[in-house]
């Protein structure tokens, strides 16, 4: 899987909405800059969803719940490697940006979302420990 991952570099700009697939979890994000020489991407998490069912990302509308859905505006960059993004449609993240404007203040906690973001981070770098660059101790 390494070498399909590593030598696949989209060609992202500033201000593009990607995706970060991971089994049954969506991370969408605004590229904010690419690293080329690095091979990584700057990015600001915007939303999560979590399908609950075996629909994928793609087919939103299908498996669209307010549950699953986790508002990332308020948080922290990341900066990951560029190859295992993806190319966000409008017609699939702009009805879930909508429905996630309708969510109420108990359903937008910072810190659950937060936290789900790191239990997808943690997940996605334990799967794919070959794209990350190697962090001397």
């Amino acid at each position: 899987m390494k070498s399909v991952l590593t030598n696949f570099i989209p060609n992202f700009k500033s201000r593009q909405i990607v995706c970060l697939e991971y089994e049954n979890t969506c991370l969408y994000a605004e590229v904010i800059q690419v690293l080329e020489a690095r091979k990584m991407c700057w990015v600001r998490p915007l939303l999560l969803k979590l399908s609950t069912s075996e629909v994928g990302c793609e087919n939103h509308q299908n498996n669209l719940e307010k549950s699953s859905l986790w508002d990332l505006r308020d948080g922290a960059d990341l900066v990951w490697p560029i190859c295992l993004f993806r190319e966000a449609i409008d017609t699939e993240f702009m009805p879930l940006l909508t429905e996630l404007e309708f969510l109420d203040s108990q359903e937008k906690n910072l810190q659950v979302s937060h936290q789900k973001l790191q239990h997808f981070v943690r997940k996605v770098w334990q799967a794919f420990p070959d794209v990350f660059p190697l962090i001397p101790d």
